[in-house]
């Protein structure tokens, strides 16, 4: 059941999207009960602004934004919401949608967890195959296999790498979680950091994910909700927004530790032991 003092705030961060595009999303959060949804505009379009206003929802406050990135854009709103004193916020992609009740489910579970700082409900694909968004903290081998080589050279790898191997109907401590779709407790977020808005676009969710739980707290994988993810790929697709992932990437393993990461080997050891240890006891 939803009470009262779960609060919270949702922000999506748009940068030349249609109002056809967001529409779904936009009804999913305003159909819960939201404090704020922040609608932030990276390519500050009138155009969009005229749309969000004629939607005449009292819940929305649109930011028209300078386009300084993703983790830039929802740290606008972010801010607001810590300043505002909402203990939880949410953060969605333009292509997600969801069924009524989700997102009190998904808020409901993360304040009833009080060591949980991130949170993020199953995604599914259009198709309703599950969408494997539960992964360790990647080593440089990880990204280079998983964009570069063909599937019978990478399949064990990656099944590794992106958690395959545990059931994903039940609770996961999960390394690195996807930006798609995050909830969050802001009273963490104040300790932690933002994210860090020296990545433009890509490795912002891993590396807010393990400051997390560097922090203490626990980043958790929620089955309890689910929410569908049209994934674009955009990077598999365009050659600048390639440029735009590897370049980044290039800034976070030169932030975290190229082949030496100590903290990367010993978390994702950590976790894998403590989800090991949770399966073998469901088996018995």
């Amino acid at each position: 059941m939803f009470r009262s003092h779960c609060k919270f705030t949702v922000s999506l961060v748009i940068y030349k999207n249609d109002i056809g595009e967001i529409e779904p999303v936009i009804k999913g959060v305003l159909d819960s009960p939201c404090t704020r949804f922040y609608i932030v505009d990276n390519g500050s379009d009138p155009r969009i602004a005229a749309d969000i206003a004629a939607l005449n929802s009292p819940r929305i406050t649109y930011i028209p934004l300078e386009n300084r990135g993703f983790g830039a854009g929802h740290n606008a709103a972010i801010r607001q919401s810590i300043a505002d004193g909402v203990p939880f916020h949410m953060i969605v992609n333009p292509d997600i949608s969801f069924l009524p009740g989700t997102l009190e489910k998904i808020v409901t579970f993360l304040a009833e967890t009080p060591d949980a700082g991130l949170v993020m409900p199953k995604t599914l694909n259009t198709d309703g195959s599950l969408q494997y968004n539960c992964k360790l903290v990647p080593t440089p081998a990880d990204l280079i296999f998983k964009r570069f080589l063909p599937d019978f050279m990478k399949r064990k790898r990656m099944r590794y790498f992106m958690m395959q191997e545990y059931a994903h109907d039940t609770v996961l401590e999960v390394p690195y979680l996807c930006g798609c779709f995050m909830a969050f407790r802001n009273s963490i977020l104040e300790k932690t950091g933002l994210f860090d808005e020296r990545f433009f676009l890509y490795p912002e969710d891993i590396d807010l994910t393990r400051r997390i739980w560097h922090s203490g707290f626990r980043a958790l994988y929620f089955p309890g909700a689910e929410v569908i993810h049209a994934h674009a790929q955009a990077s598999y697709k365009s050659a600048k927004m390639l440029w735009c992932h590897i370049s980044n990437m290039i800034r976070y393993f030169n932030k975290w530790g190229w082949f030496y990461d100590p903290l990367r080997k010993e978390l994702n050891r950590r976790i894998l032991a403590a989800n090991a240890e949770k399966k073998e006891k469901r088996e018995k």
